[in-house]
């Protein structure tokens, strides 16, 4: 192994790259060398954007909107998230200074931590978690704690495991559910207890509520910023309009926070990004405005999504050794291939060289032994790519 470069800083070389996106990357790569891959790795919606949404950007760029525009975002985006949180999320008392529109719910994570976190500061993050999280606290200066919680609790730690997990160190608590990578919801009984455990040891929470609206056999989605006013006050609340509204390529994300963390995103923003992408904003208050047609186009898309993560299911129970739980949120199947002899990373590797199958192995989200799959692509990929995934393991 080549020794780093004495010329790169601490911070470059501490950080790991996205192993979701590099998997993604190399089934292009064979994709465009004309070899039939059935991928499973990339987290997007393979929808289009409504046209609605792309004609409001477009009606915006020829009417010129395409100068800076505020550090947070424009104001009347930021007001009709705010509403949306009162109306949804039961989330009360939002003031528009209080949004920060950035650029990708990715850049708003990194923007909630970097306002509460300082070198040496303890962040605990359960795991199996999103690949970016440990790197966003590193490149803080803060400390991942991790938490590891299994298929047997259903993915979701306990407030006993917070509690334990906490130290004098310990400022902030990042929670994601709907999850990515296991699809896990946590339920307002859990989540409540979380939050108490939470708010009793005087954490921040970092909600990551990217992809609440993915939801399936009748769950609810439960923001912790809307069980009291302390917890408002303590809670950082990530959202977007990427994986609900099949707008990943536009990079607009969300953050709703108390006042004074609200500035200080506001201020990093202004001094890193200058802000979100104006034109695009115009496209993301088409969506807030005409809610109900935006909505209606959601659930046409889950109604795929649904039938979709059924099939992928059986399908991966069915095949020897491999154990999956049945997700009920996101876009995403996460199977304990633990019963084979070989690492996630290297079976990972295997299937894509002698299969053509892209999954991403666990090891990006801490749980060494799994798998993930994204079921956002077509029912003949899915059909495919099981059949081809039985053969493989068949062979082990």
């Amino acid at each position: 192994m080549v020794p780093p470069s004495p010329e790169l800083s601490s911070w470059a070389t501490n950080i790991s790259p996205s192993p979701t996106l590099a998997v993604d990357a190399k089934a292009k790569a064979l994709k465009a060398e004309g070899k039939d891959v059935c991928g499973f790795g990339a987290g997007e919606p393979d929808f289009d954007t409504p046209d609605f949404i792309k004609e409001a950007c477009i009606q915006a760029i020829r009417d010129g909107k395409t100068k800076y525009g505020p550090a947070a975002g424009l104001m009347p985006l930021r007001e009709s998230i705010a509403a949306k949180y009162a109306r949804d999320n039961e989330v009360a008392g939002v003031h528009a200074t209080q949004v920060v529109v950035s650029p990708g719910g990715k850049y708003s994570c990194t923007l909630g931590i970097q306002a509460v976190v300082s070198p040496g500061d303890e962040v605990i993050i359960p795991a199996p978690f999103w690949v970016s999280y440990p790197e966003m606290v590193k490149l803080a200066g803060g400390v991942p704690v991790i938490l590891f919680a299994g298929k047997e609790q259903g993915f979701k730690i306990t407030p006993e495991q917070l509690r334990a997990a906490a130290t004098e160190k310990s400022k902030l608590l990042i929670l994601n559910s709907p999850s990515n990578p296991t699809g896990a919801v946590y339920n307002r009984e859990e989540m409540e207890a979380i939050v108490e455990v939470a708010l009793e040891l005087g954490l921040y929470i970092l909600s990551d509520e990217i992809y609440e609206y993915l939801l399936y056999d009748g769950v609810e989605h439960v923001s912790p910023a809307s069980f009291s006013d302390e917890a408002f006050a303590r809670t950082i609340t990530v959202g977007g309009f990427s994986k609900t509204f099949s707008m990943t390529g536009w990079r607009l994300g969300t953050l709703v926070a108390s006042p004074s963390v609200a500035k200080a995103c506001t201020s990093l923003q202004s001094q890193t990004t200058s802000g979100p992408n104006t034109f695009a904003q115009y496209g993301a208050l088409a969506a807030m405005e005409r809610w109900d047609q935006a909505m209606a186009v959601v659930k046409e898309m889950l109604t795929h999504f649904d039938r979709r993560r059924l099939k992928l299911l059986n399908g991966l129970n069915a095949i020897e050794g491999v154990d999956c739980p049945r997700a009920q949120g996101a876009f995403y199947l996460f199977a304990d291939i633990s019963a084979f002899d070989m690492a996630a990373t290297e079976f990972a590797t295997c299937v894509l060289e002698e299969k053509l199958v892209a999954v991403v192995p666990g090891e990006g989200f801490g749980a060494p032994g799994y798998i993930r799959l994204s079921y956002a692509t077509s029912d003949e990929v899915i059909e495919k790519g099981a059949a081809r995934l039985k053969e493989f393991c068949a062979d082990l």
